[in-house]
């Protein structure tokens, strides 16, 4: 059977984007995302917050390949990005002070992707 990646032409253009800024920016976080990013949809990571909270420090910059959920509670103030987020999630995440962003907007603040912490 030949793999043929996701249908969602938004989704496309992110992976096409994120590896293109690979390339451009020889950063293979960006790489690894992408790759991520077009498994199936029942095979993508999926993070609680309680995760993210026990995985981080205070204003880090972390990036979810996936979607990002609400159960448990974040302690501290992060910069969260991923594909998609719970409608929970994102209110628990501004409620800690962070920030909840597209995986574009991190691109283009990050495109080194110095400092990243990919969890999932």
């Amino acid at each position: 059977m030949v793999r043929t990646g996701p249908t969602n032409p938004l989704l496309r253009g992110l992976i096409q984007e994120l590896k293109e800024k690979s390339r451009e920016q020889e950063a293979p976080l960006w790489k690894a995302v992408a790759v991520d990013l077009e498994r199936p949809s029942r095979n993508r990571r999926v993070v609680n917050l309680s995760r993210i909270s026990r995985s981080t420090k205070a204003n880090e910059f972390v990036v979810v390949p996936g979607k990002v959920l609400g159960s448990g509670d974040l302690t501290h103030k992060v910069t969260i990005a991923a594909y998609q987020f719970s409608d929970g999630a994102q209110e628990k995440i501004t409620q800690a002070g962070g920030k909840a962003i597209s995986l574009k907007e991190l691109i283009k603040t990050t495109p080194q992707g110095k400092g990243i912490r990919v969890i999932g």
